[in-house]
């Protein structure tokens, strides 16, 4: 990684199990993020922060959330599916990340992990509205994987290519949107500035 990347991508973790499911899979994510030596990725683990509830104030940590979401180019988000829904803790995430939310005008991908035969598909339905009312923008071809305890062995390497083909696909999706969508956003800025002085 450059010392200095011009993309910011902060990834939430939207479990605080350890050795899960949705953590390997956002590992792997991570992983072909880093493969973009002008890329640099954050991911923000709920079991090293201490949330509140909306209105009870909130830690050192949270802060840190905030400030690493508000800095970021793009984000990430991964999430189980738990009783036909995206995780308590993702919520959670997103209530502490304020209101209007650090999360607004920021690219969204999603990522979503389950047992059972159809995936994750309702929680990342569920997800895909609750970050597109805070106004993120929210990627098109969220990644839901399923049968996940069959498809990641022990060490959390993924045993089906194609399944490994379409994770990665989250860090492509997003860092191809930012290089078509923002980039050049912000160098017709600079250019602009450029002129002006």
């Amino acid at each position: 990684m450059t010392s200095d990347p011009h993309i910011r991508i902060t990834c939430l973790l939207g479990t605080s199990r350890p050795g899960s499911y949705t953590g390997k899979a956002l590992s792997i994510v991570v992983d072909e993020i880093g493969k973009d030596p002008d890329v640099s990725v954050t991911v923000i683990d709920p079991s090293e922060l201490e949330l509140s509830f909306p209105g009870r104030g909130s830690d050192a940590g949270a802060a840190r959330m905030v400030e690493s979401v508000k800095a970021a180019t793009g984000l990430v988000l991964a999430t189980p599916e738990y009783h036909g829904s995206f995780s308590a803790m993702m919520k959670l995430m997103i209530e502490n990340l304020g209101f209007p939310s650090a999360m607004a005008g920021k690219p969204v991908a999603l990522l979503g992990v389950a047992a059972g035969r159809i995936g994750a598909i309702k929680s990342l339905e569920q997800l895909r509205g609750v970050c597109s009312h805070v106004g993120a923008i929210v990627l098109p071809g969220p990644v839901s994987v399923a049968n996940v305890q069959s498809v990641f062995d022990e060490n959390g390497r993924v045993s089906d290519s194609a399944v490994e083909q379409q994770i990665r696909g989250v860090a492509k999706g997003l860092r191809d949107y930012i290089g078509h969508a923002i980039c050049p956003a912000y160098s017709l800025e600079a250019l602009v500035r450029q002129g002006a002085g």
